[in-house]
Order: C-alpha cells, then structure tokens, then sequence
C-alpha cells in the first residue's frame, strides 16, 4: 500500500522527468534567426584587420553573408555582392563576408582569384553561421544599426539588381 509520502515523490519524479526531456528537447533544436531577431553576438577581426560586430561595426546596415568556396550559389553571386559593396559602402553598408572553408588555401585562392573588396573572415567550425541556424549556403543577415535583423536572404541573390538596391537603400 502506497503512502501519502510516495505518491508525492512518484509526482515529483515525473515532473523532474518531464522538466528534463523538455530542456534535452530545447537544446536539441538548432537556434533559427530570422527578421526582426536580435542578431546573435559575435566579434571577428577581419582579414583585413577591421574588427565587427552586429552592433557596432561602423556602418548603417551590416550585410552578413555566408558562404563557402565550394558552393556554386555563393560562387555565382559574389561579383554582385563585389560591385553591391562597392557601390553601396559609401552610405554607409558593410559587407561581411563569413567563409565556412575549412582549407584555409582554397579560401585564400578564392579571394583572390575573385578579388573580393568586402571583409571577410574564415569560421572553419562554422561557430558564428550555427548561432544563426546557417546550415546552408549562402544565406544572407541584413542587420541595423541597433543590431537586429531587418530582412534574411536564403540563396543566392543578384544584388546589383536596381529593384533589390533601391529595397536597400531604403533601409539606409
């Protein structure tokens, strides 16, 4: 015969045993960013030797886009986001560049064979792309000033396209 005593600590058991499946459960679960999210911080110091952040990293809007050299996507849009960097830099865009290579060589001969004009940092353990949930690539964080993400772009984007800049610029 069961005490008054056991039924509470059978209870207790199940809670505690249900309280730990929903914390396993919620770590399980890769964390997705997507617009109007508060982009996850990082620091990262450039090749180029320039220190960004999400929320201080000098410019109006900071385009995060990741990519991988081995990715015909990423490879077919970076002269896009070459001239996109260019033209937009002056008001104030910032184009990061956030390579997933683990071959530090293929991702050296990448930019340069490309000349890529917008910073870059290689993330071989794919530590910044996993806080954002990037598990395929490119996938693209346009994120404000105050550090939250104003649009996501999943793919590859033209982005010289005159409708896609003007979208942009409004953003500025």
């Amino acid at each position: 015969m069961k005490t008054h005593t056991d039924r509470i600590l059978a209870a207790a058991v199940a809670l505690l045993a249900v309280a730990l499946v929903w914390v396993v459960y919620g770590t399980l679960e890769p964390p997705v960013v997507n617009a109007g999210d508060k982009a996850p911080n990082f620091s990262i110091l450039t090749d180029r030797g320039r220190k960004i952040t999400p929320s201080d990293f000098g410019g109006k809007l900071l385009v995060l886009n990741f990519w991988a050299t081995w990715c015909a996507p990423c490879v077919e849009e970076v002269p896009s986001l070459n001239a996109f960097q260019r033209q937009l830099a002056p008001q104030g865009v910032v184009v990061l560049g956030v390579s997933v290579d683990v071959n530090e060589n293929n991702y050296k001969r990448f930019l340069d064979s490309f000349h890529i004009t917008f910073d870059t940092w290689r993330d071989p353990d794919a530590t910044i792309a996993s806080r954002y949930g990037t598990f395929e690539f490119p996938e693209t964080y346009i994120i404000d000033s105050s550090g939250k993400v104003v649009e996501k772009i999943i793919s590859n984007q033209n982005w010289t396209d005159p409708e896609f800049v003007a979208h942009i610029q409004k953003m500025l």
